[in-house]
């Protein structure tokens, strides 16, 4: 029989933590950055990159062969696998934020961490965040508010001011990371409302050597190297996890790695290791950064309450030397079209995999489902209440996890980065564009000269993964069908039940084509 004393110190335990109380999982979720559906050994067997730590997730856990994030470049994917939401109903139409931008995540929005605070957890958020925050601005200066700064902007700031608006304006305890991704300013890390160092200095750095020209030059702090990065994102990480583990109050730890978008800086252990290049080096890197955050659940004997989720915010990017890699018999992307910033599937079909040994068996899923998804599953499995006003387009998917049934998603909606529509209905896929949508061959003013149609169908869930044969005259009825549930997706402001939601911006389901890129121009993201 428990002492009077003893019942009373679990019980106050259990006000001050209901979760605990509840037994509900530590949630760790780890975002690559620009990692390919094939770069991963369990995706591809062929691949000829070495990924044990991935795989040990998607061997240990339920591999899902059908998951898409709900862009196909950064900023937006990360609105939504934090809101539930789909980017383009925010006022980013297209491409992405910039170091700089001011915050993208609206005043009461709910995101994961808010959610999970609400029921007792300890929120952190290491790496790269990519949702905007307000830095103070100097007088008369200004930045570019929904895409990449300029070059005559990057001194726009006060980096040594507070900084408002940021990762723990949303939910999350604790921030350590970086501002946006590593080929923007400022080159610094950031520790929850200020810069860990000032950027005194003005630096780039280089995107792939050789050849592959340099990063945006802008401000730098004294002895920030972009190889340092994912390394201390790991360390940061692991030391979380370390400290909370000895707490008892469960965790949610998300860890947006920088890595293996560009600046490519594998650190000279692993440079060569993969017999590739840089790239394939880098992805190995970062299999080891995934490593430690597992052995350190597992030396904290925690790893079988803790559901980790291990996913990319999109699909590879042509950065990786994507036809140089295939001649040496790796597929970054396996056998999808297209890359990174496309509506094609390899700009953002991507590796998840999600292991919670404690309830979760091994298995392999099809389950078609978007990163949008990840809230509403997270607050099942927390038996958090989800507001009318918030994780509009989530599905949760734990009855797939627990091996009970399906998920209510049978469509999701793609979006490239310059700003076309695709939409999936169970086998058939729909693309408003005439052309990739994005990067690859053909681009769309490129489409429009070969005098391609504007319309695209592709039978994907059927026999047609690689996208390979336009359907569009041949199913009429298909096409009218997908851009009926498409506006009707687009109006209602919501893909889950309930009640239309008014959009926070006008939304365009075909838009010009825009003109065609001056060669060697650099990318946005």
């Amino acid at each position: 029989m428990k002492s009077p004393f003893l019942a009373g110190l679990l019980l106050g335990f259990a006000a001050t933590f209901p979760a605990f109380a509840a037994e509900r999982p530590n949630v760790v979720v780890i975002l690559c950055d620009d990692l390919g559906y094939g770069d991963v050994k369990a995706n591809n067997p062929a691949g000829r990159i070495v990924t044990p730590h991935m795989d040990r997730i998607a061997r240990e856990g339920v591999r899902f062969t059908d998951a898409h994030t709900p862009s196909s470049v950064c900023t937006p994917t990360r609105y939504g696998l934090l809101t539930g939401r789909y980017n383009w109903r925010t006022r980013l139409q297209n491409g992405v934020l910039g170091g700089l931008s001011p915050r993208l995540i609206e005043p009461g929005r709910e995101t994961i961490a808010s959610l999970l605070k609400k029921q007792g957890y300890h929120t952190a958020a290491i790496g790269k965040w990519h949702l905007g925050m307000d830095w103070a601005r100097l007088p008369g200066k200004t930045v570019s508010e929904l895409s990449v700064e300029t070059a005559a902007q990057v001194n726009s700031v006060d980096y040594t001011a507070p900084i408002k608006n940021g990762p723990t304006t949303v939910g999350f305890d604790r921030y350590f990371g970086i501002s946006a991704s590593l080929d923007m300013v400022p080159y610094t890390f950031i520790e929850n409302d200020r810069v860990t160092k000032a950027p005194t200095l003005t630096r780039s750095f280089p995107m792939h050597p050789p050849h592959a020209g340099e990063a945006r030059q802008g401000p730098t702090a004294p002895g920030f190297e972009v190889e340092h990065v994912l390394p201390e994102f790991t360390r940061q990480a692991v030391r979380y996890i370390d400290e909370r583990a000895v707490t008892g109050q469960p965790f949610f730890l998300y860890l947006p790695l920088a890595s293996p978008h560009t600046p490519i800086a594998p650190n000279k252990e692993w440079i060569g290791r993969s017999g590739l290049n840089l790239y394939a080096d880098f992805v190995m890197e970062t299999d080891w950064a995934v490593g430690e955050v597992l052995a350190a659940l597992d030396r904290n004997g925690i790893a079988r309450d803790t559901l980790v989720v291990f996913t990319s915010d999109n699909g590879c990017s042509p950065q990786a030397r994507i036809e140089e890699l295939a001649a040496k018999g790796h597929a970054v992307n396996g056998e999808l079209r297209g890359h990174k910033a496309d509506l094609f599937d390899g700009g953002h079909r991507v590796p998840f995999f999600v292991r919670w040994p404690a309830r979760v068996k091994p298995a392999v899923s099809n389950q078609l489902l978007c990163l949008t998804d990840v809230f509403a599953t997270i607050a099942e499995v927390t038996d958090a209440r989800i507001a009318d006003n918030a994780g509009e387009d989530s599905f949760s998917f734990l009855n797939v996890l627990l091996g009970k049934g399906s998920s209510a998603r049978s469509s999701v909606v793609h979006h490239s980065i310059t700003g076309a529509f695709a939409i999936r209905d169970r086998e058939w896929k729909l693309a408003l564009a005439p052309g990739s949508g994005g990067w690859s061959a053909p681009r769309d003013p490129d489409a429009v000269k070969q005098g391609l149609p504007d319309t695209q169908l592709y039978r994907i869930g059927g026999d047609d993964l690689p996208e390979a044969k336009n359907l569009h005259r041949e199913h009429p009825d298909v096409v009218a069908r997908l851009n009926t549930l498409l506006e009707k997706l687009v109006a209602d402001g919501r893909s889950t039940p309930g009640a239309p939601q008014a959009n926070a911006a006008s939304v365009v389901l075909r838009k010009p084509v825009p003109p065609a890129a001056p060669k060697g121009k650099k990318k946005a993201d």
